[in-house]
C-alpha cells in the first residue's frame, strides 16, 4: 500500500487522501484470507470434515463481528456489503411490516443508498418523511421526534456523515424510540473503527457494517439484526444466514472482514488519537494559510479522519484535478455519488448556497496517511486554490486595508 500510494507523479509522489472512498486492505488481512482460497475452500454447508472446517471458520468470524459492535452471533447477518445491508434493512422491514404502518424516517445527511432506497419505497407505497438538519450537519432530536407518528415503522439516521464528517445524536435517537414500536436503523460504515459502535447502548435494532471501511477486502459486508426484528429476504436461494441472505458465504471475504475487525478494536484508540492530530493540523494549517475557507461539518464533533473545506470563488471539481497535478488525491464529496453535477445535497441541507457547496474539498486520512502526506496537502492547496482564483471571473480579492 505505501508503495504504491506515493509511486511518483510527475515530479512528486502521491498522497493519498480519499480513504472514505476506499481503503487498502491491510497486509494482515491478506495473510488471514489466503488459506481459505487455495486449501480451506469447502462450502460451510457440506457434510464432511473440510465443510466442517469451513462452517467453523465461518461462525469464527461471525463472532468476532458481533463482538465489534456487542451483538450476539446469531445477530449477524453476512452480505455483499453496505448497500445490500441498507436495503436488506430498509425493504426487507418495509415489506415485512407494511400491515403495521407505512411510514418511515431517514435524515437530509443520509448516503445516497438510503436516499435512493426512499424514493423506492415511496414509489411503491410508503411515506418517507426527511429530518432536517442544522448548520453543522446535525440531526436535531427534538425534530426528528416532531415527524414520528402513529404508522411511522422504521427510522434510518447513520452514525456519522460519510461526507462531511459530522457524529450524529444516535444514542439519543435511540431512547427517543424506545417503547414505540418503531425499527432504529443505522447506517455505520463512516464510523466503522472510529468510534465504539454499540448496538446495546445505543438501542439500535438495525446496523449496517462494510468490510473494506475496516480495512478488510471489498464485496463483502454485515446487516446487524435485532433479535426479533422481522425481515422479508430480499435474495431467496438456499436459505443461507438465517434465510435472509441465500447463496454460498463468501468465506475468504468474510474471514477477512472479521480479521479487519480484530485489529480495529485492538488499534482503535491509539489510532484515533493520531489521526485527529493530523486531522487537525491539516484544519488549522488550511484555514490559516487560504482566505476565505471554511471548515465544512461540526468542528468538533466529528470523525478523527475527516476533513471537508469549502473555498470562496472556486469550484471543487477543478481544484481536485489540479491537486491531482500534484499528487494529491483527493475529493468534492462522497465517491458514490461523484458522477453527479448536483450540488452535496448534505451541504445544501445546512444552509448553503449552491455555489459555496460547488467550491468544497473532502480530505480522509487513514491507517497509512503520514506527517508527511498532510505537508504535502498544505504546500499544494494553498497553491492550487490561489491559482483558481486568478483564473476566477467571479471571485475578487479584497482590497488591502
Amino acid at each position: 500500500m505505501e508503495d504504491s500510494a506515493r509511486s511518483s507523479h510527475g515530479t512528486g509522489r502521491l498522497v493519498y487522501l480519499d480513504y472514505q472512498a476506499a481503503k487498502p486492505v491491510d497486509p494482515r488481512v491478506v495473510e488471514a484470507m489466503l488459506p481459505y482460497f487455495t486449501e480451506r475452500f469447502a462450502n460451510p454447508a457440506s457434510l464432511h470434515t473440510m465443510g466442517d472446517e469451513a462452517a467453523e471458520a465461518l461462525e469464527r468470524a461471525r463472532r468476532s463481528i458481533a463482538a465489534f459492535v456487542n451483538a450476539r452471533p446469531e445477530e449477524i447477518i453476512f452480505t455483499s456489503g453496505a448497500t445490500e445491508s441498507n436495503n436488506l434493512a430498509l425493504i426487507g422491514y418495509a415489506l415485512r411490516n407494511r400491515k403495521k404502518g407505512n411510514h418511515i424516517v431517514i435524515s437530509e445527511m443520509e448516503h445516497i443508498s438510503i436516499h435512493n432506497l426512499a424514493k423506492y419505497l415511496e414509489k411503491n407505497g410508503f411515506e418517507v418523511s426527511r429530518v432536517p438538519l442544522d448548520l453543522f450537519g446535525r440531526v436535531d432530536p427534538g425534530k426528528l421526534r416532531s415527524r414520528i407518528r402513529d404508522d411511522t415503522i422504521l427510522v434510518s439516521i447513520g452514525v456519522a456523515s460519510n461526507e462531511i464528517g459530522t457524529l450524529q445524536p444516535i444514542r439519543e435517537i435511540g431512547e427517543i424510540l424506545q417503547g414505540k414500536g418503531i425499527a432504529f436503523h443505522t447506517d455505520a460504515v463512516a464510523a466503522e473503527g472510529l468510534l465504539p459502535l454499540d448496538v446495546e447502548r445505543n438501542h439500535i435494532d438495525l446496523m449496517s457494517l462494510s468490510s473494506n471501511d475496516i480495512y478488510g477486502p471489498r464485496g463483502v459486508g454485515a446487516l446487524y439484526v435485532r433479535k426479533g426484528i422481522p425481515l422479508t429476504p430480499l435474495m431467496i436461494g438456499g436459505g443461507q444466514e438465517n434465510g435472509l441472505r441465500s447463496g454460498t458465504e463468501n468465506l475468504a471475504g468474510i474471514v477477512g472482514m472479521a480479521r479487519a475487525a480484530e485489529l480495529m478494536t485492538e488499534e482503535m484508540e491509539s489510532e484515533v488519537l493520531r489521526l485527529r492530530a493530523l486531522r487537525d493540523r491539516l484544519i488549522e494549517g488550511v484555514l490559516q494559510t487560504v482566505p476565505k475557507s471554511f471548515l465544512n461539518g461540526h468542528p468538533t464533533e466529528r470523525l478523527a479522519s475527516n476533513v471537508h473545506f469549502r473555498f470562496t470563488g472556486i469550484e471543487g471539481e477543478s481544484l481536485v484535478l489540479l491537486l491531482r497535478d500534484e499528487g494529491i488525491q483527493a475529493a468534492t464529496g462522497s465517491a458514490c455519488s461523484s458522477k453527479t453535477l448536483e450540488p452535496s445535497r448534505t451541504l445544501i441541507a445546512c444552509g448553503l448556497l449552491h455555489e459555496e457547496a460547488h467550491g468544497s474539498l473532502e480530505l480522509t486520512l487513514g491507517r497509512f496517511t503520514t506527517p508527511e502526506d498532510v505537508d504535502a496537502a498544505l504546500e499544494a492547496i494553498p497553491r492550487a486554490v490561489q491559482r483558481l482564483r486568478r483564473l476566477s471571473p467571479l471571485y475578487k480579492e479584497e482590497a488591502p486595508v
